[in-house]
């Protein structure tokens, strides 16, 4: 469930807050934003996120629903059996490759008001590009993906040390793969690109992107071939009280 009801947003809140049993803690799930001041706690989460290209998300997730991944290939889908291509749907204005099916990435930065749930809507974007930038530690995308685990194994070692090079040699940096996808035409892409919803999302795809580049460009730097850490670049100059 992407979007919560208000009671189990506090009992969300609740529990990571005051789970003390089990802190440190990694929590990973498909959630929208949750302001956790909103709720009165003082403990608030580091939020980390991964996005992807809006265009290139709709597509794997049509061809997802006829025939499903390598992770498990034999498992049927919803749409098992439907043959049609994108590029046909596209064509045929089906629902299944209707635009506003990429609103998808703003709501979940948004959050739980109302208006993050409405194809087209402004302040989404904008309350989306707000959230990414002040309650987010990190936000990656997919085409990046090595440099993000790095980012994260470099920021936060007690969680991620050894992270780059698992991911480098366990030979499951593709661990679900769709199946039977197809690049759209240049012709598909440039219908869907005139959409509302395309371009919103796109933006806030881009603002990520820029984020996502400052924050590798301060932190990593190029060593033998790979990325590395630029390590301290502070001093405390005085301390007081002695």
């Amino acid at each position: 469930m992407h979007a919560l009801s208000l009671k189990n947003q506090f009992q969300f809140v609740w529990n990571v807050s005051h789970w003390n049993a089990m802190k440190p803690a990694l929590y990973h799930g498909h959630l929208a934003f949750v302001d956790f001041a909103q709720f009165g706690v003082s403990q608030r989460p580091l939020y980390i996120n991964l996005i992807r290209k809006p265009l290139d998300r709709l597509v794997s997730y049509y061809y997802f629903l006829r025939h499903g991944d390598n992770f498990r290939p034999h498992l049927i889908r919803r749409k098992h059996g439907n043959k049609m291509s994108f590029d046909e749907c596209v064509k045929l204005r089906q629902a299944d490759c209707d635009p506003e099916n990429m609103w998808l990435q703003i709501p979940f930065f948004c959050g739980h008001a109302a208006e993050c749930w409405i194809p087209g809507n402004e302040w989404a974007l904008a309350e989306a590009k707000k959230n990414l930038v002040n309650h987010y530690f990190l936000v990656g995308v997919t085409e990046e993906l090595g440099d993000f685990i790095k980012l994260l194994e470099v920021a936060l070692p007690s969680f991620f040390h050894g992270a780059s090079l698992h991911y480098e040699t366990s030979n499951r940096s593709h661990l679900r793969r769709t199946s039977q996808k197809v690049d759209p035409l240049p012709e598909t892409v440039a219908q869907i690109q005139k959409s509302h919803v395309w371009k919103m999302e796109n933006e806030l795809y881009v603002y990520a992107l820029e984020q996502f580049h400052y924050a590798k460009k301060r932190t990593l730097t190029t060593k033998d071939g790979g990325m590395a850490d630029k390590n301290q670049q502070f001093m405390y100059e005085k301390i007081r009280p002695k």
